[in-house]
């Protein structure tokens, strides 16, 4: 039997006797690095870990620290609240849900606007679906027959997604009792997420169209340690200090030149 090769980022290469996938591979290099594990990059294209490696193909272990692996890792977290929302909202309307710079956006048509507290059911319903540490499963599936799926289930936003696409098959992601159309990849199980917040909400023009549906947009952050979600809510806590220090300062300012102005 011939050997599979990897290459590594530092130019070392690795044989294994059987083909192997991504979350093998860092267990290979060290626990640590196993457990910290988000994703994979097989010849600069990003994949899930537990995709199958072809041999000679150099490959690098990606995990929160590396900003393609925060972005599946807060692009996963996405899903997690959408199917929370489906959970406890069922007459929602699916949009997209991509990650941003820091953390990540879901879009929704629903018949009455997000409140507070439905926030805070969301967030804990996020909690629990992450305790039950679910695997992130996907599948390749026929385009057009989506297309029948979608239009019967009325999830117009899906459907015009599919209808811009060529590709004959398109991928679904699972986990849970939740799927969603999309290209991935993902985390490896839910329970990677060790803290998450849902910080905003607001409306938005489905594809940035003001004629377009109004749609409402919940912004969420997570982390893989718990001691991330701190340091991110100082942060936000010490940025809120100084925007409301700056307005002070620029208040007194303007009301010093008004006091001083000649009449």
């Amino acid at each position: 039997m011939s050997q599979i090769e990897v290459k590594l980022p530092d130019g070392s290469v690795k044989e294994f006797d059987s083909e192997i996938n991504g979350f093998q591979l860092a267990k290979s290099i060290s626990p640590g690095l196993a457990k910290a594990a988000v994703a994979m990059k097989i010849n600069g294209t990003v994949t899930n870990l537990s995709d199958k490696i072809p041999t000679g193909s150099p490959v690098e272990i990606l995990t929160f620290d590396n900003a393609q692996g925060r972005e599946v890792f807060w692009h996963s977290s996405s899903h997690i609240m959408a199917q929370a929302v489906m959970e406890l909202f069922p007459e929602t309307k699916l949009a997209i849900g991509p990650p941003i710079d820091e953390g990540w956006y879901y879009d929704f048509e629903v018949k009455v606007p997000f409140t507070p507290e439905d926030l805070e059911k969301i967030e804990k319903k996020m909690v629990e679906i992450v305790k039950e540490n679910v695997p992130f499963t996907h599948e390749t599936k026929n385009r057009l027959e989506t297309i029948e799926y979608f239009k019967k289930n009325n999830a117009i936003y899906k459907v015009e997604i599919l209808e811009g696409i060529e590709d004959d098959n398109v991928t679904f992601y699972y986990q849970s009792r939740f799927q969603d159309l999309c290209r991935g990849p993902h985390i490896p199980k839910t329970g990677i997420v060790k803290a998450l917040k849902l910080t905003a909400t607001s409306g938005a023009y489905w594809r940035g169209d003001e004629n377009n549906t109004m749609l409402q947009r919940i912004y969420g952050v997570s982390y893989p340690k718990k001691e991330m979600m701190e340091e991110y809510l100082y942060r936000m806590e010490e940025a809120k200090k100084e925007t409301t220090g700056s307005l002070a300062r620029e208040w007194n300012f303007l009301r010093c030149r008004m006091k001083s102005a000649p009449v």
